[in-house]
């Protein structure tokens, strides 16, 4: 039976012996929960993790594309598309979204995610065209006007290539690398840093009916058999980055699971992104329904994840988030 340990992480300078440190971050552990499929969990000490997942755990993740994975970075969304469940035809100009990406820079993003399809709950497929149509014009107008790391947020080899060649440096599979089958060579061949996202189903039907044997160690399981595969493809693993696809095929039960338990990832031996930023559960918990009311919500659950050791927050509301990140790393 496969086991699978849950860090159960701590912060401060009252680390006792023994404390061995998440993932290269100002952030220890001395136990950690034991789970596994039909058994009781169980709470053991570091000295009792398998020396190769204890490797996992701790190692220091390595620079993304030139961006520290030793404290908390922001990515800012920014979408090029008519229909996003939250920014849905705000961008809708090359100048408009210019002017966007450079004030999410100026406030602390150095992440910038591009996407060109629409991904929320019920969403229509963008044909391949339409896509690059959209976020080719717009990285090169970024490119040539920051230098933040630009992430291409697409499931299509295709556009990926078009925005590889326009200047991103970071392919955002929101499938995981399950749509497209081009698409994981193509970022093995270039070297490119990969996000691979969970994701039941796909947007037009993920939220129908989402059911798993257990939530938490299903996504686990999926990203380290994805994670394995771009590793024999040729991709490093110290240039994958993982997200748990918090709402993507899921309850609320599920997301809230996922969120209680996002130190598991760190067993999968990459940084962990997590996006949250106006979703429904933010407004279901938080009983906000306008979604660009949702920060103080958004940030909430993004400091809770950066307590985790989450690397990356995707988020809209970059200012607001950096102004918190700020104090949240100053008290503590």
């Amino acid at each position: 039976m496969t086991a699978y340990f849950r860090p159960l992480v701590q912060h401060g300078p009252a680390c006792p012996n023994g404390a061995v440190f998440l993932a290269g971050l100002p952030l220890w552990f001395t136990h950690a929960e034991r789970l596994g499929r039909g058994v009781k969990s169980s709470i053991v000490s570091v000295q009792q993790i398998p020396e190769e997942v204890l490797n996992r755990l701790t190692q220091p993740r390595a620079d993304i594309a030139g961006i520290k994975m030793d404290r908390p970075q922001i990515m800012g969304i920014l979408n090029a598309t008519p229909d996003s469940f939250s920014d849905g035809g705000v961008h809708n100009s090359v100048e408009a979204a210019l002017m966007s990406a450079q004030e999410m820079v100026s406030h602390g993003a150095c992440i910038l995610d591009i996407g060109g399809e629409s991904t929320r709950p019920g969403a229509s497929f963008v044909p391949v065209d339409e896509e690059i149509a959209r976020t080719k014009p717009l990285i090169e107008a970024i490119r040539a006007e920051t230098n933040a790391l630009i992430s291409i947020d697409t499931r299509k080899a295709s556009v990926a290539q078009a925005a590889w060649m326009a200047g991103a440096g970071m392919i955002n599979d929101v499938s995981g690398f399950t749509f497209d089958p081009q698409l994981a060579p193509f970022c093995a061949e270039t070297g490119a840093p990969v996000c691979v996202m969970h994701m039941q189903g796909d947007p037009t039907t993920m939220q129908d009916d989402p059911q798993y044997d257990d939530v938490l160690l299903d996504v686990y399981d999926f990203l380290e058999g994805q994670v394995a595969r771009l590793e024999q493809l040729g991709l490093p693993q110290n240039q994958i980055v993982v997200d748990p696809g918090i709402g993507f095929g899921k309850t609320e039960a599920h997301n809230l699971t996922l969120l209680q338990n996002l130190s598991l990832f760190h067993g999968l031996g990459c940084p962990v992104l997590l996006g949250v930023s106006r979703k429904g559960l933010i407004g279901q918990i938080g009983k906000e329904p306008r979604k660009d009311a949702r920060a103080p919500g958004s940030i909430a659950v993004a400091l809770a994840g950066l307590a985790q050791g989450v690397q990356i927050v995707r988020v809209h509301d970059v200012a607001e988030t950096a102004q918190a990140l700020r104090l949240w790393a100053a008290v503590r």
